[in-house]
């Protein structure tokens, strides 16, 4: 592979108008820096519809793309929205946070007022065409959104039982019931994917490539466990038998209860694991790479009975291993991953992360914190990708300044740094990413911009104020792009011309 490096950005951070980062101009923007920057990728945060809490790792749907980052400017230029609609609407005040309340409350307004003036008389082809292609998720996905408001957003666990358990009759009176909603939740997917596609070939014309991520596992209250409940370990009344959980460590005496369904792997081989070859390419019509998060959990994932309180009473179990990927890259050739195997490394999955031949992850913050820590430089290879934090880590800034003297010292000596400046330590942290013999590095945006503790994009284990934090509007300047792209020439990673543009796979 050929040395590359790219930044970690979440598409909600970018400094769009309306109270969320979105497919607007700022997006295209962001490439263009990208470009101007020699960086050669955009990582983003997974892209899904997100539920309770916002969490990006907790989709409604592993499928659908998330409404909130439709440009409500491409709908103005459209003439389906006008200016005064748009800025007479509360999106919230902050913008350097997202108001998830206030976008909750008012942003599927907008998006009817568009659909009102999107007749069906011009109900285009391509719109025909996308509703047909994509049926084999959509279908589900809209009806269960339709079913859930009115239901005042109640978990499907605790729907009426014919709709519960897919009973054919009450889902055709449902589809009845509720086919301009329904229509409405089609519209909103293809504005999302049509916008995705073209901010997508704008990248790859500009020589970026996007590393997609794709959350581990789904929320329990999604459209995919309610739809396919085989997939996962269900008893007959569809009450889960088992959830997904962390066991108890020094960390958390009892453990971690996710709560998220646990897939029926045995059931899934069955058929060819056919739910995971359909995820899989979906995600293949947005990405050019997908980072699979909680990459340990193909090897062993650990369960407890549902119900339960706490972790404690879990037991390991084992994932499906090689089999998996097996079946997945004969139904869809090579698959381009980065396998996220961050936490305990056992023989288990460090055999597997071998067997696969997917890059692992090497984050330089935790290498600096242990002695002889497997992240640090001199333990990488040349498969693997170095970042200096992810979105769970506290900006650089902010870690330099928290972390023991001892550990700061050490992090200076390793990275022989004589700046006492916590601005140009940073730097002085970002050049060892870059100068590992890692083929790609990646940084976050918050790192170049030397940004501190109010800029942490996720605390895991916290519920408050995650999931937040956004670019202030013109704040990439050419002087930022020029420093980046010199580090990435003296390193090598300038980004070699791609292939002609991908085709849009969604039409």
């Amino acid at each position: 592979m050929h040395r590359e490096s790219g930044i970690l950005m979440p598409v909600f951070s970018l400094a769009s108008k309306f109270g969320i980062g979105c497919f607007s101009k700022e997006a295209y923007e962001f490439v263009d820096f990208l470009e101007k920057s020699y960086q050669g990728y955009w990582q983003m945060l997974p892209i899904g519809p997100t539920g309770f809490g916002n969490s990006p790792y907790q989709p409604v749907s592993a499928f659908a793309g998330n409404p909130y980052f439709i440009s409500l400017e491409d709908l103005i230029d459209k003439g389906l929205l006008t200016w005064d609609e748009v800025n007479s609407v509360d999106f919230g005040s902050d913008i350097e946070k997202v108001d998830y309340g206030k976008l909750y409350n008012n942003r599927s307004l907008v998006l009817k007022k568009a659909y009102e003036r999107f007749e069906p008389a011009e109900k285009s082809k391509d719109y025909k065409k996308y509703i047909e292609n994509n049926k084999y998720w959509l279908e589900d996905y809209a009806l269960y959104v339709a079913i859930k408001a009115a239901k005042e957003g109640k978990s499907w666990l605790e729907w009426p039982d014919d709709l519960r358990k897919r009973d054919a009759k009450a889902l055709e009176k449902a589809r009845k019931e509720f086919r301009k909603e329904i229509d409405f939740i089609y519209f909103e997917q293809f504005l999302f994917d049509e916008q995705w596609a073209k901010l997508h070939e704008y990248a790859l014309n500009h020589k970026v490539k996007i590393i997609g991520d794709l959350p581990f596992y789904v929320a329990m209250d999604s459209a995919d466990v309610w739809a396919h409940p085989e997939a996962f370990q269900m008893d007959e009344d569809l009450i889960p038998k088992a959830v997904a959980a962390c066991p108890p460590d020094a960390f958390s005496p009892t453990g971690q209860l996710w709560g998220n369904p646990v897939y029926d792997w045995d059931a899934l081989k069955k058929d060819n694991y056919s739910w995971w070859v359909k995820r899989i390419e979906r995600n293949y019509q947005w990405f050019d790479v997908i980072r699979v998060d909680h990459f340990h959990g193909f090897s062993m994932y650990y369960e407890v009975p549902y119900g339960e309180k706490t972790a404690v009473n879990g037991k390991q179990m084992k994932g499906p291993g090689m089999d998996l990927f097996k079946a997945l890259e004969k139904k869809l050739g090579k698959l381009n991953m980065i396998a996220e195997d961050l936490g305990t490394t056992t023989e288990e999955n460090t055999k597997l992360l071998e067997d696969s031949g997917f890059p692992g992850m090497k984050v330089l913050q935790y290498g600096f914190t242990s002695w002889d820590s497997i992240y640090v430089n001199h333990r990488h290879t040349r498969n693997c990708v170095v970042y200096t934090g992810t979105h769970d880590n506290t900006p650089t800034y902010a870690w330099v300044q928290e972390i023991s003297e001892g550990e700061r010292d050490f992090t200076r000596r390793y990275v022989n740094s004589i700046n006492t400046d916590y601005g140009a330590f940073v730097w002085d942290i970002i050049r060892e990413a870059y100068r590992s013999v890692a083929d790609l590095c990646i940084v976050p945006l918050q790192d170049y911009l030397c940004k501190g503790r109010e800029a942490r994009i996720n605390t895991p284990g916290t519920s408050d104020n995650n999931w937040q934090w956004r670019l202030t509007p013109n704040f990439l300047s050419e002087d930022l792009a020029q420093s980046i792209r010199l580090m990435t020439e003296t390193y090598s990673r300038v980004p070699i011309a791609l292939p002609a543009k991908k085709e849009n796979m969604n039409n």
